[in-house]
């Protein structure tokens, strides 16, 4: 069966469209979410506090062992630190990469801590909380 030129430009339009489909939905899945650790810093009375020097150190004594990271944010006016994860886990981390961090929270004299398993890829979120 021989087709007329209508019916190949046709055929041709066709095909690229469906090529450029398949490369743009190719290129969206390889993006990754980004790794988070998101620290609300709250209150004995449960009040989020703005203003708090949130340090993250990694557990090189964990298991399995998390390689050394030190980083410090002090926490927003809604009450929280936000760290961007992807610094420690690289642009192309293995999948279910694990990392553990001791935190440490101060404000005016008062200090706590805290612990946190961050996963790559995925926001994780922790609460560390005032006594008094």
């Amino acid at each position: 069966m021989i087709l007329g030129k209508t019916n190949m430009k046709k055929l041709l339009r066709f095909s690229l469209m469906v090529f450029a489909g398949l490369m743009l939905l190719t290129f969206a899945s390889c993006k990754k979410d980004p790794s988070v650790l998101k620290v609300y810093v709250r209150s004995a009375s449960n009040q989020l506090l703005p203003g708090a020097r949130v340090v993250i150190v990694g557990d090189i004594y964990s298991n399995p062992p998390t390689r050394e990271y030190v980083d410090t944010i002090i926490s927003n006016s809604t009450g929280y630190a936000m760290f961007n994860m992807d610094e420690y886990f690289g642009e192309k981390p293995e999948k279910g990469e694990v990392g553990y961090f001791d935190i440490i929270v101060k404000i005016d004299n008062k200090m706590a801590t805290g612990r946190a398993r961050v996963r790559a890829n995925i926001t994780n979120v922790e609460t560390v909380k005032f006594d008094n």
